[in-house]
């Protein structure tokens, strides 16, 4: 059996407790390195050594350095797409939406360093990343448009584009984590948990009076 073939075979069957912990201990190490030198500057032995196991070992789980990368960006990306998925038609807007910024939020709050590796990956082009986005990404926000679109249709909501909707909740919520040194060299008298505790307020407040009904 060739060495992709051993791959595939690994990845096909069920993951045992102790292996799902070693890889979630490999994508935090490696998002620690990412984070600190970039996607180049990073190295599998310094992946290694942050995640506290020898570099055969790591290989063992994950063959190159790229597919350690592109497993943290989809680590983040899925933590993302959950809150969204989320949102079901059947629920009250305001209720949903309400809900889905405070989650976004607090991703934000807890996450940072995975906001900002996403973010300088979409910046450089998305290069590693750029499939999953035409697929999975796609598909999930032109299902959600279609539920945001039913409301508008049921009088729930104002007629907005749906889509310029869900980027604007994008921007506004990721900002507190992808420009947290420019937050805090304006505001130096607040903690960022203050901060991000002090946006949820108006940002819902701003977004749902923008959308709902008068």
């Amino acid at each position: 059996m060739t060495p992709s073939n051993t791959a595939r075979a690994r990845q096909t069957r069920k993951r045992t407790r102790i292996q799902v912990e070693n890889e979630e201990k490999i994508l935090d190490g490696a998002l620690e390195m990412f984070s600190r030198y970039g996607y180049r500057g990073a190295t599998v032995d310094q992946i290694a050594k942050a995640s506290g196991m020898s570099k055969p070992n790591l290989l063992y789980y994950f063959r190159r350095k790229h597919d350690i990368y592109v497993a943290v960006l989809r680590r983040t990306l899925e933590m993302w797409l959950q809150p969204l998925e989320e949102i079901s038609a059947s629920g009250d807007p305001a209720e949903e939406l309400t809900r889905y910024i405070a989650k976004k939020l607090e991703f934000s709050r807890t996450n940072p360093q995975e906001s900002r590796l996403f973010a300088s990956e979409i910046i450089h082009g998305a290069p590693q990343l750029r499939p999953v986005l035409e697929r999975q990404v796609r598909d999930l926000v032109e299902s959600k448009a279609a539920v945001l679109g039913t409301w508008a249709g049921q009088g729930k909501i104002i007629d907005v584009d749906p889509s310029h909707l869900i980027f604007m909740i994008w921007a506004t919520t990721q900002h507190y984590a992808d420009f947290e040194s420019q937050i805090e060299a304006v505001m130096p008298d607040r903690g960022r948990d203050e901060i991000i505790d002090e946006a949820y307020g108006p940002l819902t407040s701003i977004l749902l009076r923008g959308i709902l009904p008068r």
